[in-house]
């Protein structure tokens, strides 16, 4: 007779999950059990539980499907919850099982008792416990259908021994799968004249694309040659906009280009394709703007908007296409192009080989690997100085994928997201772009790399520092304290777990070094002594930046810390005056 675990096992499996990511516990036992007696479905273990969540939000980006990762009671389902924010605010579909304590003792401050529902509440779009067997199938399958159709986290609380619980009537849990719904959504036929109306009157559109142009990129483009409008694109819209774009003109935000920064702020419509960019300095102050977005509630949270329209991307530009006219007028593209070539060239000149300059400048780290890189590559990216260059370093082709925190920004997420990507697919290749930082938070991961034998590649950002931190530090006027990181050789430690590991000083000496890395058949660590002091500076610096920077210059050397402050000037000042 199957038990309540046998039915949930069979239902992920009914849905095209085929693995669960976590960590054993006694409260999960019926449930690792039942996976073990499944055969065609794999336990991935971890070493912390946060590294589960990550793994199966990265899964779930990749493969598009559910992805499900399991916690045991109190503890062990409590370290979810950093992975789950991550997950819910990158809006992919994953399932959370959190176990718990016995269900006779939920409220008598039992070991390790929590209160699950109430923790997980906020991080997740459905969340309920089982209190019954007989809830279970129901429980579960709206769980599935909430995280598949609002791309979001779904938790199911289960105490542990009802995943042991044996089944006499099976016919409950029905034996359908719960995939997404096709959805075609598009504004009504007045919200689609008011903006063709606003678009053909407009002489400068500017589009700013993001997340939600996911499968509208040839729409887009045509779009952007009938308005002459350059196209922006936000962090999370650059994989799926980036490439073949003649009207691209680079990001914008906090790691953007000045290109896209001024090609919104000279535009007299902006208009705004599926995101939801969140900083505020960076919308203009006198265009008109208007917002398509599948979720009403994110219209106009950012900025005023004229116009706000819910529909998919895909759907809206099919519907709004052909009320368009073709604009003649050209100058505001033909401007932005040659502001975003200008500015191109510039970042491209920062990441040329210095041979006699150490450290590396990170930039050039991230365009030899973008350079060597598989042309279906999926890249994970730690939150901190690694996001910026591989934002503006990294590119993008239609094949390839970028994975990081980009919306919760949680630092250490880089190599569980290429756990979760390389499990997906265990042919591709997998690069993660991880800070020191970062890396260091889940450095027991790397285990798991050589026991599940996950040939991921990670290349570390060694600058002995918190270094974005560090740069916020500086804006803010403030001396560098407590960011200070003292590393071991991440390379030698790599060999010692027996993966490759090399650390690499000298910028002649990367390439080669990456090279081998990539053609290594497993998990590789290549440790690359990057420059602590280099600059990764927004479009635009305010006046308060400015006067942080100042005040960071005259406290640093009242400090006693002249050097440092030299160091920043030797490697910024003085090669950008150069080029």
């Amino acid at each position: 007779m199957a038990t309540v675990a046998d039915h949930v096992i069979a239902a992920l499996k009914r849905s095209g999950v085929r693995r669960v990511y976590g960590i054993p516990g006694d409260s999960l036992n019926g449930f690792t059990d039942a996976i073990r007696r499944a055969g065609d479905f794999t336990w991935e273990q971890v070493r912390h539980e946060e590294t589960a969540a990550f793994a199966a939000a990265a899964d779930a980006a990749l493969s598009g499907g559910l992805a499900v990762c399991a916690g045991s009671c109190g503890p062990g389902n409590l370290h979810l919850i950093n992975g789950l924010f991550d997950a819910q605010r990158s809006r992919v579909p994953v399932l959370a099982i959190a176990a718990h304590i016995p269900l006779a003792e939920i409220g008598s401050d039992y070991f390790q008792e929590t209160h699950p529902q109430n923790l997980f509440r906020e991080c997740s779009v459905y969340c309920e416990l089982v209190s019954a067997p007989e809830q279970a199938p129901r429980i579960l399958a709206m769980a599935m259908r909430a995280a598949v159709e609002e791309n979001g986290v779904a938790v199911v609380v289960v105490p542990g021994e009802i995943f042991s619980h044996r089944v006499d009537d099976d016919t409950a849990w029905g034996s359908r799968p719960v995939l997404p719904a096709r959805l075609v959504c598009h504004p009504d036929e007045r919200g689609l004249a008011t903006a063709a109306g606003m678009l053909n009157a407009a002489t400068n559109v500017t589009i700013l694309a993001g997340a939600g142009v996911a499968g509208a990129h040839d729409q887009v483009i045509e779009l952007a040659h009938t308005l002459a409008a350059p196209i922006v694109h936000a962090l999370r819209g650059k994989e799926y906009i980036e490439y073949d774009n003649p009207y691209d003109v680079g990001m914008t935000g906090l790691l953007g280009f000045a290109s896209g920064y001024k090609a919104i702020r000279e535009a007299d419509v902006l208009l705004m394709l599926g995101t939801d960019f969140p900083y505020q300095q960076f919308y203009p102050e006198r265009a008109q703007i208007i917002q398509v977005d599948i979720r009403g509630r994110n219209l106009g949270r950012r900025a005023p908007i004229d116009l706000g329209l819910v529909g998919t991307v895909t759907d809206t530009l099919a519907a709004l296409r052909p009320l368009l006219a073709v604009k003649d007028d050209r100058t505001h593209l033909e401007k932005s192009l040659r502001h975003y070539d200008k500015t191109r060239r510039r970042l491209d000149a920062l990441a040329s080989n210095d041979r006699d300059r150490t450290p590396i400048r990170p930039e050039y780290v991230a365009a030899v690997a973008n350079r060597l890189a598989a042309d279906d590559a999926v890249f994970t990216v730690d939150v901190g100085s690694p996001v910026v260059w591989a934002a503006r370093y990294v590119t993008m082709n239609g094949h390839r994928r970028m994975i990081g925190s980009f919306n919760h920004g949680t630092m250490a997420c880089a190599l569980p997201h290429a756990i979760g990507a390389q499990t997906v697919d265990r042919e591709r290749q997998v690069v993660a772009l991880a800070g020191d930082g970062g890396l260091a938070m889940l450095f027991g991961e790397l285990l798991t790399l050589t026991q599940n034998r996950l040939p991921v590649k990670v290349i570390v950002f060694n600058n002995s520092s918190l270094n974005f931190v560090e740069l916020e530090m500086k804006a803010a006027g403030i001396v560098n304290f407590g960011t200070e990181l003292q590393n071991p050789d991440f390379g030698a430690v790599a060999r010692a777990l027996g993966m490759f590991g090399r650390r690499v000083e000298q910028p002649g000496d990367l390439e080669a070094a990456l090279a081998e890395a990539f053609d290594y058949d497993g998990p590789a660590v290549v440790d690359v002594v990057t420059a602590r002091q280099e600059l990764s500076i927004p479009p635009a610096i305010t006046a308060e930046q400015a006067k942080g920077f100042s005040l960071y210059a005259i406290r640093t050397i009242l400090a006693g810390r002249a050097d440092e402050l030299l160091d920043l000037v030797t490697t910024n000042v003085a090669r950008r005056i150069l080029d």
